[in-house]
């Protein structure tokens, strides 16, 4: 592996695009069996029924989108972080894995509304001269704040929950087998893709003797990508047929049962209370 592929503790990564795509790759790997090793812990999130959650992770995003002031969101975004430190889940987590990939996403969204939502103008922008409106300003944060507190709170529920017990707790709540089944396949079929492509990648990378052009480099990894997709297709086809074969139909059957105990029923009024504490204090 070359030096400039990987650079200790989380520095920028230097190498080409076939050493980035595998980085990413790796790192997208790590991430997942971090969530795995989280959802193990004995935080406060973990000992809830992951039924319970997901009804109370309803109920929460309800909350944000009947939210009608920034101020609310934040209530919420505080909320959020608090159960992730009684979860064992730090800031820094909550930071990287949502609200900056949020930020960045919605970020694009939200910006034309400052200066397309008619209003008051606070100020124009140097050079270009476009207004910034209070209601365009206004209509960005509630569009921001809504995506913070709802990714928040999606990856507390992952980053506590396993994913075997997601999908159970699913089915349990009448959600249709086929989606729960489609859910399941993407998730165990994208880890088999980034698996066998960070082989891929790796395996070329060996028969090399010399770093190849930027010109070569891209055509590898457009050459890769056409057999990586046709060796996903034929694998899950494989496994798809092996697992129907052996009794496979879309449910998820766990040696786990779960058991509703008095603090389930607390956190889910907790819950469900959020959304009408919300209506009742904008009405």
């Amino acid at each position: 592996m070359s030096e400039q592929s990987f650079i200790a503790g989380g520095h920028r990564h230097r190498g080409n695009i076939a050493e980035r795509m595998v980085h990413g790759l790796q790192q997208v790997m790590e991430h997942a069996l971090d969530a795995e090793a989280q959802s193990a812990r004995q935080g406060l999130l973990q000992q809830l029924d992951p039924r319970i959650k997901l009804l109370s992770l309803l109920a929460v995003l309800s909350a944000a989108l009947l939210a009608r002031q920034p101020g609310s969101l934040l209530l919420l975004l505080g909320l959020a972080v608090l159960l992730g430190q009684c979860s064992q889940i730090s800031l820094r987590q909550l930071y990287r894995q949502a609200w900056l990939s949020v930020l960045l996403f919605s970020g694009v969204l939200a910006v034309p509304a400052l200066f397309l939502v008619p209003g008051e103008t606070l100020f124009s922008l140097p050079l270009l001269g476009w207004p910034v409106s209070r209601q365009g300003l206004y209509s960005a944060a509630l569009l921001l704040g809504r995506a913070e507190v709802a990714a928040s709170f999606a990856l507390l529920l992952m980053l506590s929950t396993p994913w075997m017990h997601v999908l159970k707790a699913m089915r349990s709540l009448g959600v249709p087998v086929l989606l729960v089944a489609l859910l399941g396949m993407t998730h165990r079929y994208v880890f088999v893709l980034l698996q066998t492509a960070s082989q891929m990648f790796e395996a070329r990378r060996s028969r090399m003797l010399a770093a190849p052009s930027g010109r070569m480099t891209r055509q590898l990894v457009a050459s890769s990508s056409g057999v990586l997709l046709g060796k996903a297709f034929q694998l899950s086809s494989d496994v798809h047929l092996a697992m129907v074969s052996r009794g496979y139909r879309g449910d998820i059957y766990l040696l786990h049962s779960f058991h509703t105990r008095k603090r389930d029923w607390c956190a889910l009024l907790l819950a469900v209370a959020l959304p009408f504490l919300i209506v009742w204090t904008h009405a």
